[in-house]
């Protein structure tokens, strides 16, 4: 990870869960960490607990990466202050319990806008950064065992989380055809104990992965040399399904 000491990575997702247990492990390597995520006060709350130093390098920053327009002053933001993205982490994501065939549109145009146009919207933004300063950085799209098979009962998430799967392969592509070093990695946990998880599914639910548990294959991909690129991670609990 010495190569990206004082490097800047944009965590999307970052109130919580995996996006937390994420930007404490990137604070904890030493790079300057901007937390993106609707919930503000939850991500200075953490900040708070952190070790002074760490507090130091840690930017939370109120992005809902549904809106192209929010994403853009975010990004604004970051390019301004701390001249540009060096890393992206898309780890926003929404599930909404119910069937594809009666929930709410709302709700599903909700999964569908989090789970795949934030992925979009972001990488764009982080892509053209990197491009301009001629800097080979890396994207991680956090993806799911959901997006290589149709698990029951989880309505539009698996198709938004195959969508994740397509995009990466095309971003694979697209960095590579546009002569750059760019990496692209997708990382596909099975269930993870975070709070998109319905409390009343952890009360019966198998074993399950920590969030600290993905972070650690996040930086697995970013500590891989620069002629390595892990294109997918797949990771279960032991026990699990």
């Amino acid at each position: 990870m010495e190569r990206w000491q004082g490097r800047v990575a944009v965590v999307t997702g970052a109130s919580s869960g995996i996006g937390a247990a994420t930007v404490k492990d990137l604070l904890k390597a030493n790079l300057v960490v901007v937390g993106l995520a609707r919930r503000l006060q939850r991500m200075e709350e953490y900040k708070a607990e952190l070790p002074a130093e760490q507090q130091k390098r840690f930017y939370p920053y109120t992005c809902d990466v549904t809106s192209q327009e929010s994403v853009d002053q975010a990004f604004n933001w970051i390019i301004k202050e701390l001249d540009g993205v060096d890393i992206l982490v898309n780890n926003a994501g929404v599930f909404k319990t119910g069937q594809a065939v009666t929930l709410d549109p709302v709700e599903l145009q909700q999964v569908v806008q989090t789970n795949i146009m934030g992925v979009v919207y972001c990488t764009q933004r982080a892509f053209k950064s990197m491009k301009e300063r001629n800097f080979d950085g890396h994207v991680v799209n956090i993806n799911s065992v959901a997006g290589h098979s149709v698990i029951p009962n989880m309505n539009v998430y698996p198709a938004t989380k195959h969508a994740v799967t397509a995009i990466t392969e095309v971003y694979r592509q697209e960095f590579r055809g546009l002569q750059t070093k760019i990496k692209i990695t997708s990382v596909s946990p099975g269930l993870v104990d975070t709070e998109i998880v319905p409390e009343y599914y952890k009360k019966s639910a198998p074993p399950m992965l920590k969030p600290e548990d993905v972070s650690s294959c996040i930086l697995f991909t970013l500590s891989t040399p620069p002629h390595m690129q892990v294109h997918e991670i797949t990771v279960k609990p032991l026990l699990g399904e």
